[in-house]
């Protein structure tokens, strides 16, 4: 597989993903000249000035979640997301300084109350997939997976190498276009998604594979007895009976392509190097830091 291209690739960033990992992976003794921690902040900003320094991203956004509980999909399905705790309130101050500090490196950010980042990097990726570009998601999120065409990559950075369509369909074991009916019938913990009750992933990949999609399952589960997986015969009488949950699931689990925003200039910036080293000083990088971000600041 080749590598993601500079020019004709747009990354985007699934940035909460890669905050909460610097916030909790590193120790809480990073503070800047107010005497608050910056970890969180300090760890962001080394994945991301490692992202720009190896991609040499020309097009390039971070998409930020601000909507946990005051998400439109928390007006269909009040319980969605419901069995997260909040977040720590320094880590939410940190989120707005990882936020600041993309934005010095060049990198446009989004955010929103209403939308997801998941709904704002569909919404960026469809915009782009119309211009011509190929499109490198950053994220360990399965549901971005959901975007990814033939041409694209889904990049779980850190813990992976980029994967293709074909090496997505390898992962999850069905096809990126069918994750969302895949989430419909298992549902997601993670995300308080129902799904149906009693089909756990192996079986939805049994039946996708099977079928292709939910509509087909939900139409011809009298079929369904007659397969040759394990407990077939009662899936059919689950499937039946959470038909509706099913739905509702599919819905949750559909990220929106037309999200309003404000703006959607996705090209790397010049930056105030002047502005970055009084940054730098405010934050108390130390000279490691300062040249992998700097570099990052001029790609």
């Amino acid at each position: 597989m080749s590598a993601p291209g500079r020019d004709d690739t747009a990354y985007l960033i699934d940035a909460s993903v890669f905050v909460f990992r610097s916030y909790y992976a590193l120790s809480d003794d990073f503070f800047d000249q107010q005497g608050q921690s910056v970890n969180a902040i300090y760890g962001f900003g080394r994945f991301l000035s490692r992202f720009i320094k190896q991609t040499g991203a020309k097009h390039i956004a971070c998409a930020f979640d601000e909507s946990l509980t005051t998400s439109f999909r928390n007006e269909i399905y009040p319980p969605y997301k419901a069995n997260r705790e909040p977040a720590p309130e320094d880590l939410k101050r940190q989120f707005i300084g990882c936020k600041d500090l993309a934005q010095r490196l060049g990198v446009t950010t989004f955010g929103d109350d209403h939308y997801e980042a998941d709904d704002l990097i569909g919404t960026l990726h469809n915009k782009a997939a119309n211009q011509g570009m190929k499109v490198c998601v950053a994220s360990a999120d399965k549901d971005l997976a959901q975007l990814i065409r033939p041409q694209d990559w889904w990049w779980d950075y850190g813990k992976s190498s980029p994967l293709n369509y074909h090496q997505l369909t390898e992962k999850f074991g069905v096809r990126p276009e069918q994750i969302v009916d895949y989430l419909a019938l298992a549902g997601d913990a993670v995300d308080n998604i129902p799904g149906v009750k009693g089909v756990g992933p192996k079986t939805a990949v049994s039946l996708l594979n099977h079928f292709g999609n939910l509509d087909a399952v939900l139409n011809r589960s009298h079929e369904i007895p007659f397969l040759s997986f394990r407990g077939a015969k009662s899936c059919a009488s689950k499937i039946k009976q959470h038909a509706d949950l099913a739905r509702l699931s599919q819905q949750l689990s559909q990220i929106v392509l037309d999200a309003p925003m404000s703006g959607d200039d996705i090209i790397k910036k010049k930056v105030n190097e002047a502005s970055l080293m009084d940054y730098f000083d405010f934050m108390n990088f130390g000279p490691l830091m300062r040249r992998q971000l700097m570099e990052a600041a001029q790609t």
